[in-house]
């Protein structure tokens, strides 16, 4: 049973806006990379206040290496009788269907879940994500970092295993709920985003079971034990065929040829995200530099390195959605 730390009283007004139910998750996995796989998932079900309605949890086989095993504790004997992800599938879209779905660094599960469902042809009935750590930002929890077991003690939440996916999912089920109370009594907006599923997916080779991966360096995480904002890996594109117009000027249109950086979450898979900039004649960047035309966040007041520098050096920013209508009508260049 969930214990009531630091709520509101019962009496507090509940904004109207606010969801009608959430589904806490946390997916454990082979990796970090695009064409890592899930190997255990677990959902719990919170009502719009945040009481829990229900809890479930699966092993899932990846049908590859599981990787980081002393992480997650799963290996490949055990995982070998588990169910594919396609026979999940339908149950675990019934938890998630009609719910605003919650993760700690919401974009990592997110991406991993929509993957599956495009590799199963199939679409996550998700359409809205919020991110805890986004979340204790709002309301300006003193916490020392943004580690999952820092936000569960805030609280006075116990981990018993932790990167257990239905512990992590309670332990997060059980902070969320204060934190959603807090939103509520202080009239915080809650930090929700976009979530548009993939529609096509191509695997590429993967190492399958018996080779290990190299999924979880040490890189690969933030201080935090979760996968940072340099999880994804970066993609080799081909040169930007237009020379740089210079800063983009609010009030105008993009040009093609201008240097598009992104930092942080995006609703839409960042890869496609790019994609659509690459498609449209921009220049995608993967660092901010005073060359840089603009930077796209849905965070403007944190602390990345993007966003500090382009601060300093006076860098246009604007949000994903807004980015989303320019797209729409980009100026031609001519060519070099």
């Amino acid at each position: 049973m969930l214990e009531d730390h630091q709520t509101a009283p019962s009496t507090t007004p509940w904004p109207a806006a606010y969801p009608q139910g959430y589904a806490v998750v946390d997916v454990e996995t082979t990796g970090l990379a695009r064409d890592d796989r899930i190997v255990s998932a677990a959902v719990y079900r919170l009502d719009a206040r945040g009481e829990v309605e229900d809890h479930w949890y699966t092993m899932v086989n990846p049908e590859r290496d599981p990787g980081p095993v002393w992480i997650h504790g799963l290996t490949s004997d055990v995982l070998e009788g588990a169910p594919l992800f396609p026979e999940i599938a339908e149950e675990f879209a019934s938890r998630l269907d009609g719910r605003v779905l919650v993760a700690h660094n919401a974009v990592f599960d997110w991406s991993m879940i929509a993957r599956e469902y495009a590799r199963a042809e199939r679409e996550a009935p998700v359409r809205q994500r919020l991110c805890t750590i986004a979340l204790s930002k709002e309301l300006g929890l003193p916490l020392a970092n943004h580690k999952l077991e820092s936000l569960a003690a805030h609280f006075g939440v116990v981990q018993q295993r932790a990167h257990h996916a239905l512990d992590d999912a309670r332990v997060l089920a059980e902070a969320f709920r204060p934190s959603l109370r807090a939103a509520a009594r202080e009239g915080v907006r809650l930090p929700l985003l976009e979530c548009r599923p993939l529609t096509e997916w191509t695997d590429r080779a993967a190492p399958r079971i018996g080779r290990q991966s190299g999924g979880y360096s040490s890189g690969g995480y933030s201080s935090g034990g979760y996968p940072s904002g340099s999880w994804r890996p970066s993609r080799k594109r081909p040169a930007c065929p237009y020379p740089n117009p210079g800063r983009y000027e609010p009030g105008k249109q993009l040009k093609q040829g201008m240097r598009i950086a992104f930092s942080g979450d995006t609703s839409v898979e960042r890869d496609l995200l790019e994609d659509r900039a690459v498609e449209a004649g921009l220049h995608v960047a993967t660092s901010l530099s005073r060359l840089t035309s603009l930077l796209v966040t849905n965070d403007p007041d944190s602390g990345t390195s993007k966003v500090v520098k382009a601060r300093q050096f006076g860098t246009p920013v604007i949000d994903e959605a807004a980015f989303g209508q320019l797209l729409r009508d980009v100026e031609p260049a001519s060519k070099v």
